[in-house]
């Protein structure tokens, strides 16, 4: 079966979990999905991840994180789909919960923050937004 929204599909399994108070959860692995989710680790949203290979095929373990029991990740939405995408220009990357979530951006630069896309100056299309 495949999948027309990779990344939504990631951040729905992540939802599920938290959801079930699961402590893991696997997805396929791709090169994107993998650097959305270094991006969620380095902002503390999610403990780590690993590369494994299952029947042949690349496949993300993702240890998720909480806090006195409750998930670290509250809300976690995807913003451009692929049947819209939303970009946006360094000057008009959103911010999330005044500052305190984060955008997720795919730049000419890599996947990024938004604070970090910020520092370097691109903008790019909003993949996900995390609080």
């Amino acid at each position: 079966m495949t999948i027309s929204d990779p990344i939504g599909d990631m951040l729905t399994r992540i939802r599920n979990a938290q959801m079930r108070k699961k402590s893991q959860v696997s997805t396929p692995g791709s090169k994107l999905r993998e650097r959305v989710l270094a991006v969620l680790q380095s902002e503390g949203y999610i403990r780590g991840y690993s590369a494994l290979e299952q029947d042949g095929r690349p496949e993300l373990e993702i240890e998720l994180k909480y806090y006195d029991g409750e998930p670290v990740i509250r809300e976690i939405e995807r913003v451009s789909r692929p049947g819209r995408r939303v970009y946006s220009s360094v000057r008009t990357i959103p911010r999330v919960a005044n500052g305190l979530g984060v955008s997720i951006l795919s730049t000419s630069k890599g996947v990024l923050s938004d604070s970090d896309a910020r520092d370097q100056n691109v903008g790019g299309e909003v993949l996900c937004r995390v609080f």
